[in-house]
């Protein structure tokens, strides 16, 4: 018969409170035996002395030990509170055996020593008991005399054997003492229940882990958190613990086996990735920005400004943030001054698309790699304002690359976007050409130009993560365009670290080249939101619903990475990968880009997306959609 958490937890409880008294029971009648056999004289009452004191003092422990809730510890987790308490019940017990003895017989033949014997006794058993099971379980007999933080959150390590030995370890090794009181490992490899980890025992594997976190809830009376590592942020492990965790109203945090984080952490939408940390190589990107200067465009914005963060680390000798947002200016200069106030920063606002005021910060401030980042990006925003992204994502790209090339900047990167693989909006066409133009200006002008290629950034300004966030602290509805929409997504800080890699690469190539990040498997929009609200102690659909909108304008259900006559090759860097096979231009391509800007400039819409259609031919057929939309409209 298979037995319910709360079945389970009952019964070691019982057995944890008959354990306590029978061995009240047996310490006794060992210190009547002994006082009695000592003194050489046993009295003819001795057989009903010793029945009537022995259930006496049973029944007193019987009823101080659960006042005192000493039948809810569980053993392998004792610590110096819990012994606290058993001495408190021993000694509550004693001053409830006294006087129902006392009312019996005032003490009558029952030697006053023998009381003091027997509470030596009990307590003698009852720590030996607790210390053989901690010897068999955590193998720390002693943990039971050791004290945790009064407020350490209860938790179950979720995860792999390796990765859990390490955050137990650096848990110990923390200043102050570990802020988290571990309750048990939950694995999720092979599972060894009974079997401790440095200490802590194994309760069981992933399959079992609810059932773990409602035995603990019946013993504790709540549900502990769990802290996920290691193996255990794999993308259905977390998925499937996010579920148990909202189902059970209880918390899912992370514990990083990295020394220097030893602490619990709240799981971010960053973390259902669950991307393997990549451990990248920091020389080849030292090489070029070590005592160089470099220019951040857009570096207010969410993905220059930790590009920006990520160059101050390495020492520039100047680091040059322009952006045309005075707010993300103020705010990221402010950042990164009191990050690093040893390097040389400068603020400059403007505009990518003022070449005049390009030709004046590039001779001002001499760059020696540039990073261009600045562009519109909000695709249904875009849809709305189609001259606007040509002036910023085509004509900005265009100005920043000339720049390079005419006041001799040699290192270029070029922030692109997974949306100019068959693009499907003005967004998309117009980084499309943008990748066309930075490609052939910088070649001409002897610059080494590093296209990079990524995905959705997870937490950047305007990404679904902020706006999910929005909706869920409203109480919902969390609003999801299609069931089936997907997306790559990388985190901010991982996008930027392997864009300075992929720059690294291309600068030790004289022509330069387009470069893919690896952002592993796409990820449903919809799971995405579901997990979020997971996150919140939420379930979906029953605390939030989930509505489905339907496609934005210039919204695919899915992106692609590359196109058709594209392949990917690698680089020896690992997430990162190299696009061969590009693409080239026809002898008409600089004339119709010029028709292009002059329309943009001009604000002629019709013209602009007539002429989005034949510079970007995959953009063909959506371009005489859009163009239909507008003469209907």
């Amino acid at each position: 018969m298979t037995l319910t958490p709360s079945q389970s937890a009952k019964r070691a409880m019982m057995m944890t409170y008959g354990f306590d008294i029978v061995a009240a029971a047996i310490a006794m009648a060992l210190a009547l035996a002994t006082r009695w056999m000592t003194t050489g004289h046993i009295p003819e009452t001795f057989p009903i002395l010793l029945l009537v004191a022995t259930l006496t003092f049973a029944a007193s422990a019987a009823l101080a030990f659960y006042l005192m809730r000493v039948h809810r510890q569980v053993w392998r987790h004792m610590d110096a509170s819990d012994a606290l308490r058993v001495l408190q019940a021993v000694g509550l017990a004693t001053l409830i055996f006294l006087p129902s003895v006392f009312a019996w017989n005032r003490l009558v033949g029952l030697p006053r020593t023998a009381v003091v014997l027997a509470v030596v006794i009990w307590v003698v058993i009852l720590f030996a008991g607790r210390m053989v099971a901690l010897t068999r379980t955590t193998r720390h007999p002693f943990q039971v005399f050791r004290k945790f933080h009064q407020d350490a959150p209860k938790a179950v390590l979720l995860g792999d054997s390796e990765a859990a030995a390490d955050v137990i370890s650096n848990l110990r090794k923390a200043n102050g003492g570990a802020k988290v009181r571990l309750l048990g490992i939950v694995q999720t490899d092979a599972a060894q229940p009974g079997r401790a980890i440095r200490g802590v025992p194994v309760l069981g594997d992933a399959d079992t882990l609810e059932f773990v976190l409602r035995l603990l809830e019946t013993r504790y009376g709540e549900v502990p958190w769990v802290a996920v590592t290691g193996e255990a942020r794999q993308p259905k492990v977390m998925a499937s613990t996010l579920e148990i965790v909202a189902r059970l109203g209880t918390k899912l945090m992370a514990l990083s086996s990295r020394a220097q984080s030893p602490h619990l952490k709240e799981v971010r939408p960053a973390d259902l990735l669950a991307r393997a940390e990549r451990s990248l190589d920091a020389r080849p990107v030292e090489a070029i920005t070590k005592g160089a200067n470099v220019l951040v465009t857009g570096g207010g914005g969410s993905i220059g400004l930790e590009l920006a963060r990520q160059c101050a680390a390495l020492e520039p000798a100047q680091l040059v943030l322009l952006d045309s947002c005075e707010y993300n200016l103020y705010r990221a200069n402010l950042m990164l001054s009191r990050e690093f106030p040893d390097v040389e920063l400068e603020a400059v606002l403007g505009n990518v698309r003022d070449k005049t005021l390009l030709d004046q910060v590039f001779p001002t401030h001499r760059p020696d790699l540039v990073i261009h980042a600045a562009a519109l990006k909000h695709v249904p925003l875009m849809e709305a304002h189609v001259c606007e992204a040509i002036l910023t994502n085509v004509e900005g790209a265009m100005n920043v690359a000339q720049a390079c090339v005419q006041h001799g900047c040699e290192k270029l990167v070029f922030i692109s976007t997974d949306k100019a693989v068959d693009p499907d909006n003005v967004m998309g066409a117009t980084k499309r050409i943008a990748e066309l133009v930075v490609m052939r200006i910088a070649r001409a002008g002897g610059v080494s130009p590093a296209i990079v290629r990524f995905g959705n950034v997870l937490g950047s300004s305007g990404s679904v993560v902020p706006l999910f966030n929005e909706q869920i602290e409203a109480g919902g509805p969390v609003t999801v365009t299609h069931p089936d929409a997907t997306r790559y997504f990388m985190t901010i800080e991982e996008a930027a670290a392997l864009v300075l890699q992929a720059s690294a690469q291309s600068a030790t190539r004289r022509r330069g080249g387009m470069y893919l990040l690896d952002m592993g498997e796409p990820i449903s929009i919809e799971q995405l939101a579901e997990s979020m609200i997971r996150m919140r102690g939420l379930v979906p659909g029953v605390d939030i619903e989930i509505e489905h909108t339907g496609l934005r304008p210039g919204e695919k259900l899915t992106e692609k990475l590359i196109h058709e006559y594209e392949n990917l090759e690698p680089t020896g860097i690992e997430g990162i990968l190299q696009v061969r096979g590009e693409s080239g231009t026809d002898e008409g391509f600089e004339l119709m880009l010029k028709s292009l800007l002059r329309a943009a400039s001009r604000r002629e819409r019709v013209e602009a997306l007539t002429l989005l259609g034949k510079l970007v031919p995959d953009y063909a057929a959506r371009a005489q959609e859009r163009l239909r939309d507008v003469a209907g409209a």
